[in-house]
């Protein structure tokens, strides 16, 4: 796979202008270990989105996350239940995704779950314009049959993402690992970042 490197504010403007390229909801998941930072580019892409006249809503996986209940069930760092039992893969394609299919309602849940009181959350259903970006950002969002129209995939390589993990999360490395093998995200997604240096990724569109 051949990268093309580019700049952090040239990556955000090319990644704009091909999603605001595509015609009526579109549905981005931005994919990438808490370490390379999903959360940020997708907030970054917003404002260059809404100066191409499209609406943008923000989803974060964070906030469709199971129950502790389940989300514990095999412990709380177990490095398996991180990747088969955190995220509410049912919800996201119920209450995001399914609504923004053609002839959907438009209307989405853009939060279900609080994981820090372990309650339902009390933000309700909003509308999104016809025409409207859907950003969902969060880790291990690929292989799990998500409609999603375009995906961008986070890379970090084993050691770059061994560096910069936070302490209190090196115990989901076995997971990235896992999801490396199994899914193999730079092959499944649309837009591949190389996020070594994040103040100088690369890129890889349709090449791979």
């Amino acid at each position: 796979m051949k990268m093309r490197p580019v700049s952090a504010a040239s990556l955000v403007d090319e990644l704009a202008e091909r999603i605001s390229g595509i015609a009526g909801w579109v549905r981005v998941g931005v994919d990438g270990s808490a370490a390379a930072r999903p959360g940020d580019l997708a907030d970054e892409l917003a404002g260059p989105i809404r100066l191409h006249g499209r609406p943008v809503t923000r989803v974060r996986a964070e906030d469709y996350l199971r129950p502790a209940s389940l989300r514990f069930e095999r412990g709380r760092r177990d490095p398996d239940g991180f990747y088969d039992d955190w995220l509410d893969a049912d919800g996201l394609r119920r209450d995001v995704l399914d609504p923004l299919t053609p002839g959907g309602t438009g209307r989405i849940r853009v939060s279900r779950w609080d994981a820090r009181t372990d309650r339902a959350s009390r933000l309700g259903f909003v509308e999104v314009p016809v025409g409207g970006v859907l950003l969902l950002s969060g880790p291990l969002l690929l292989g799990r049959g998500l409609p999603l129209d375009l995906t961008v995939h986070l890379d970090l390589s084993p050691g770059a993402l061994t560096r910069r993990i936070s302490p209190d999360d090196a115990w989901t490395l076995p997971s990235y690992a896992r999801y490396t093998a199994e899914v193999r995200p730079t092959l499944v997604a649309d837009i591949v970042v190389q996020m070594d240096d994040p103040r100088h990724p690369a890129v890889s569109v349709g090449e791979h």
